[in-house]
């Protein structure tokens, strides 16, 4: 299979402050210096495959603003196709406050503007363009409307895509949507979430001590709501590197190490993986590769600051590979 990468998410402006330190609430902290960055899961997640050498469309919505034509500008630069990104008129692009310390945590809240009013109809006319997507990997963030996500997922699992899900934010998913999903990839925390909430919604006390191999079965097992993730769940841990638990053997995870670095700047690592990998799948690699190649592609993004700018070429992550 050598494919396309299509992704269906947001497009953000980061207004990025970086500070000794992250406020606790209610706390001021002073000293900080201000930036500016592209931004959006969507847009950096597709900025990555681009990169990676990969044919990448985006779906996404911008406001009829100044950020909004400069985001769509910079997408178009990075070889990123953009003619299904719509623009409203009206609305304000979305915005991310990031604060970022100095050892490269972060804080991240978000206005969605233009993000909140994609809706189904429109990613369902955009994926109808594209004709049959067989061969191709679709991925898709939550930064947009719960339904929006489902129904991109469907449309393409439907016209023969790989989905990816990458569950960011987790709130509001249920396995009417990660039942859609061929992968999953959410963070630790992002997994305890998905596990948590559908233990209350069955009326379960939550188990304690679960690690995240246990939890990750749990969302490919099928349940009461519905089925399960089709073909794994693909744990980012950070600085741990990450854990593919996948549904034909659920018993057996694989580790897959970290790459070691010199973090200065975490925001968009998760990105870089999540685009990385649908570049590794659509280009016929193995899962087990494709991870591994995404894992050093997350940990390259930590090098450099802002969500895109440390994302690897491909002659980046062929030379972090090789050494």
């Amino acid at each position: 299979m050598s494919g396309r990468v299509v992704v269906v998410g947001s497009v953000n402006v980061d207004l990025v402050l970086r500070a000794e330190r992250l406020p606790v609430p209610g706390e001021t902290v002073t000293g900080g210096v201000f930036e500016r960055h592209d931004g959006g899961k969507g847009a950096n997640q597709a900025v990555a495959a681009a990169r990676l050498g990969r044919p990448t469309l985006f779906i996404g919505a911008l406001g009829d603003d100044a950020f909004g034509h400069e985001a769509r500008r910079v997408l178009e630069r990075e070889g990123v196709d953009t003619s299904a990104v719509r623009t409203i008129p009206g609305q304000a692009t979305g915005v991310a406050l990031i604060l970022v310390d100095r050892q490269g945590e972060n804080l991240i809240a978000v206005a969605s503007g233009a993000n909140g009013l994609l809706d189904g109809p429109s990613v369902r006319e955009a994926l109808g363009r594209l004709g049959s997507l067989r061969g191709d990997v679709v991925l898709v963030s939550h930064e947009i409307p719960t339904a929006t996500v489902r129904e991109a997922l469907r449309i393409a699992r439907a016209e023969g895509a790989l989905t990816i899900l990458n569950p960011a934010p987790a709130a509001g998913l249920d396995r009417s949507t990660l039942g859609l999903a061929d992968f999953l990839t959410p963070n630790r925390s992002e997994l305890a979430a998905l596990t948590a909430a559908e233990t209350r919604r069955a009326g379960r006390r939550q188990g304690a001590g679960k690690d995240p191999a246990q939890l990750a079965r749990e969302l490919i097992e099928p349940s009461a709501e519905g089925p399960g993730v089709g073909q794994a769940v693909i744990v980012t841990l950070g600085s741990a590197g990450a854990l593919l638990v996948r549904a034909e053997r659920p018993d057996q995870p694989i580790e897959v190490p970290a790459f070691k670095v010199r973090p200065l700047d975490t925001t968009g690592a998760g990105d870089a993986f999540n685009g990385a990998l649908a570049a590794g799948l659509a280009a016929g690699r193995s899962l087990e590769e494709a991870v591994r190649r995404a894992v050093v592609a997350g940990a390259l993004a930590t090098t450099r600051v802002g969500a895109r700018e440390g994302m690897p070429s491909a002659a980046e992550l062929e030379a972090a590979l090789g050494s």
